[in-house]
């Protein structure tokens, strides 16, 4: 990141909360196409993976719990 003339400067880093608030409104699926590829462009794939694996990894176990609470009452 530099001031010289003519030198783009780089636009928002991919970070990992972008690609946690991306698999949540793709697991919901109600993020709009716009803001969808908006978003795409600033995230680093791998981020993307990994979220969304632990992002499903924690829906089931979240789920093996609430069945398990509902069939022991």
């Amino acid at each position: 990141m530099t001031d010289k003339p003519g030198v783009k400067v780089r636009a928002a880093r991919a970070s990992f909360l972008r690609s946690i608030k991306l698999v949540a409104w793709s697991f919901m699926g109600i993020r709009a196409n716009k803001e969808y590829q908006a978003d795409l462009a600033k995230v680093n794939p791998l981020h993307v993976v990994v979220v969304g694996i632990v992002g499903v990894l924690l829906l089931v176990v979240l789920l093996m719990v609430l069945v398990n609470w509902v069939v022991a009452k």
